[in-house]
This record gives structure tokens, sequence and C-alpha cells, in this order.
């Protein structure tokens, strides 16, 4: 029996939860990834619902390719996927969401008159003492609406400063 979208969801929380429980025990660092596509509901319409499922499903199969054995790669229900990075800082977790960004963007729609990049997105949180698995996934989709519209970026939920990474760096 397979599950569904809000079944897989919660493993990931559940998921999170536990790398957040071995993050505090260990005092090992952990970043989340939100990779999505913008757009999708206007692809859907644009090019049809098989368009959008088949790009979506080759984002999962690319993240799953991009990340080490043990990181967890799943949909949110949300039309985009959660990716958990354990033992990743923020500089980590965005030299991951960096080259995945780029991998993504070899995904191209192919329209009557040409060929675009799928305009993806992925927005990072890292884990902060104190915080549970809701609140690091609810600081990757406040970093996933600081992005513009018209360019792809990495957003961050880590404040600038030691590690020189800023709130949106273009890509």
């Amino acid at each position: 029996m397979a599950a569904s979208d809000n079944q897989i969801s919660d493993l990931l929380i559940e998921r999170i939860a536990e790398e957040i429980a071995r993050a505090e025990r260990q005092g090992a660092p952990l970043s989340c990834l939100l990779v999505g596509v913008r757009d999708l509901k206007a692809i859907e319409q644009a090019h049809g619902k098989r368009l959008s499922e088949q790009a979506l499903a080759y984002i999962g199969l690319t993240l799953r390719r991009e990340v080490r054995r043990y990181d967890r790669v799943g949909p949110t229900g949300e039309d985009d996927y959660l990716v958990v990075l354990p033992g990743a800082d923020g500089a980590r977790g965005e030299a991951v969401a960096r080259r995945a960004l780029a991998r993504l963007h070899a995904i191209k729609i192919e329209t009557q008159d040409r060929r675009r990049p799928l305009p993806v997105e992925v927005s990072i949180a890292t884990w902060g003492e104190g915080l549970d698995a809701q609140e690091l996934i609810a600081r990757a989709k406040r970093a996933a609406g600081r992005r513009r519209p018209e360019q792809s970026y990495v957003s961050s939920s880590l404040p600038s400063g030691a590690l020189g990474l800023f709130d949106a760096v273009r890509i």
C-alpha cells in the first residue's frame, strides 16, 4: 500500500524530529532545504497535469541523487520537496542547495516555440537550539517567501554575519 503525500510529510516531520534530537545530543548542526517549482499551477494549466507531475517526480529523483545516503528527501504535499541534511550547517546546506539548483536548472519545459528551464527555487533553514520540526519547516517556508519571482534563488533563514551568508543569494 502506497503512502499518501500527507503520510510522507508526517514521516519527514518525524524524521526531522529524530534528527533534531540527535543534533541536540551530539551538538551537531542540521539544515533543511525546501525545493519547489515557482508557478507550478500555471505550468499545469499551460502544459497539462502530466507534465507538472513529471517535473515534480524528476525534481525528487534529482534531489535524491544529489544528497548523501542518509539525507532524507520527500514531498511535503504542497508541490515541493523537503530535504533533511543531518550534520550540515548553514554553509554546507547552502552548498548543497546551490549544487541541487544547478542540476535542477537542467530540467527544461518544451513549448511549441522554445525550451526553457523549469523555474525551480530552493530555500534553506538551519536548526537552532529550541526549534522543533514544525518551526524549522516554517523557517524554510518563510525564507522561500523572501524570493523575488523573476529569479531563481537560494534563500536562507540564516542571519548575515559570521558565515558571510545573506538572506537571499542570487544564483
